[in-house]
């Protein structure tokens, strides 16, 4: 039950909006900083006021309408930390910097459309906020307007961006024409039947947004070039920005539910993007590089969280990547002189075939242990929870791989066998801690049937083939024809290049 009050939350914007300006005509450090420390109080004010009063709504007008609720205040406190910490990271990596203030009032102004985009209960209002975005991102991308690079990573976030706003667009239009509206809590409401033409239109539009504007395969070229702006701007955009077209699929989970096309294509997309990311990560030399492919990747697995129904989850993991990431950049600096200061690392345990089949079969065996006993505490979990946490553990069953090898001291061993253990108890706890935070917000996983069955295969056994690919990867790694692979990957199959082209293609039509 919702009432008509005005949430705390929805003056952080306003506060950021005048701070913006204000830091324009007299330039201040602290001034934008002391902005975005108010957003954050006031988004936990309106935690507390969650808390106490009960989810809250406003309509202001028709399409505008802005809603408290569990999802929307944990975004808005994510994205004011976030802000906050960025822009006390600006003070000192943009002193003496001529158009810092500039950058300044432009992170303002995103950070102000983000915390509205949190909070709005209306596709109509969540189009609004992404071309703001969208505007404020690439004057923040043209930081240093004179290098081609960042021209060059501009002109591709513009078009993949923009071709992301008018697919929203297309989709409030649709969804006008199948239900008579555009507020979320009405289209919640109405996505309980079969879907109509029309419905299903906006289904696959609202698909294809998040797909752009979360960087799916092919079409990431734009997330992993962004290098050339200043690194408070990257941590911004990794750590903030792409999260839209993840929210904007929780927001609207129910109706993207309804439909079983929408779900298989965000499955398989998501799981492709996320192994294709993560393979050119793992071949990058450049620090900030191997963290833009590995949000490629991580956004990847969030649209495949969504696609197999588990919205918690990936509102959790939403969350859990912001923080992380917003670090990973901001630290970026302090890891490549701890790397440089450790001189020469020392000899990799490198294990054979029976000891990665060894440390798989015991991963699993660990999984399955826990997830009875998980099962017993909170009831037991969907086909697709259960998918995810194996695909899960892949990861660390090559972590106990490495602690196997013949070469490795028992000290390694005794590690990787706590991180398996750590891993899949974290697993669960993380599972019910959503489930109670946001579960009641969001539909539970649809029941599977002949499709869903073969895409939770698709996807365990994709990531389970690239797990053990990987954990063997060292006794082939000096074969010749890695080394090609290697170029290959470490160049994103040249996917970039050819998006290269094709801009210069529209440049060159739009000349002549």
């Amino acid at each position: 039950m919702t009432t008509q009050i005005l949430p705390l939350t929805a003056f952080g914007p306003l506060l950021l909006v005048a701070a913006a300006l204000l830091t324009r005509v007299r330039p201040g450090p602290r001034l934008a900083e002391t902005a975005a420390l108010c957003a954050l109080a006031l988004s936990l004010a309106g935690a507390v006021q969650l808390m106490t009063g009960g989810a809250q709504a406003l309509a202001l007008s028709p399409g505008v309408r802005l809603t408290l609720d569990a999802i929307g205040v944990t975004m808005a406190v994510l994205v004011a930390f976030v802000g906050w910490i960025v822009l006390r990271y600006c003070r000192t990596y943009l002193h003496g910097e001529a158009r810092a203030p500039r950058a300044q009032a432009g992170i303002l102004i995103v950070l102000a459309a983000v915390l509205v985009l949190v909070q709005a209960g209306d596709l109509a209002l969540m189009a609004v906020c992404t071309m703001v975005i969208g505007a404020a991102m690439r004057d923040l991308l043209l930081f240093y307007p004179d290098r081609p690079a960042a021209r060059r990573a501009a002109a591709k976030f513009v078009r993949v961006w923009g071709a992301g706003d008018v697919a929203l667009v297309l989709a409030a239009v649709m969804a006008w024409v199948a239900f008579g509206t555009t507020d979320l809590a009405t289209l919640k409401a109405a996505a309980t039947g079969p879907l109509t033409p029309a419905a299903q239109g906006a289904v696959a539009a609202l698909v294809l947004t998040a797909l752009l504007k979360s960087a799916a395969f092919p079409l990431h070229g734009w997330l992993t070039e962004v290098m050339e702006a200043p690194t408070p701007v990257s941590a911004l955009l990794h750590a903030g920005v792409i999260n839209a077209g993840g929210l904007l699929l929780i927001r609207t989970a129910d109706l993207v539910q309804a439909s079983p096309g929408a779900m298989a294509v965000l499955v398989t997309m998501g799981g492709l993007t996320a192994l294709f990311g993560a393979a050119v990560m793992l071949i990058q030399s450049a620090v900030k590089t191997a963290l833009a492919w590995s949000t490629v990747a991580q956004m990847g697995f969030m649209l495949m969280q969504c696609g197999l129904g588990l919205w918690s989850l990936a509102l959790l993991h939403i969350v859990a990547h912001g923080l992380y990431k917003a670090h990973g950049f901001l630290a970026s600096g302090n890891a490549v002189a701890a790397v440089a200061a450790a001189g020469r690392p020392g000899p990799v345990a490198v294990p054979g075939i029976g000891a990665v089949a060894q440390a798989f079969a015991l991963a699993l065996a660990l999984y399955a242990t826990v997830a009875l006993g998980f099962a017993a505490i909170g009831g037991q979990k969907s086909a697709q929870a259960l998918a995810l946490g194996a695909i899960l553990i892949f990861g660390t069953a090559y972590l106990v791989a490495q602690g196997l090898a013949d070469a490795a001291p028992r000290a390694l061993t005794r590690r990787t066998a706590m991180a398996s253990v750590a891993a899949a108890l974290g697993y669960f706890g993380f599972h019910l801690l959503a489930g109670a935070l946001w579960g009641p917000h969001l539909p539970l996983p649809p029941s599977p049937g002949a499709l869903e069955w073969a895409l939770i295969a698709l996807a365990v056994i994709s990531f389970g083939m690239v797990a053990v690919a990987q954990a063997l990867f060292p006794l082939w790694a000096h074969h010749p024809a890695m080394a090609g692979l290697r170029v290959h990957l470490a160049n994103g199959l040249y996917l970039n290049a050819l998006f290269d082209r094709l801009i210069g293609g529209f440049r060159a039509a739009r000349s002549s």
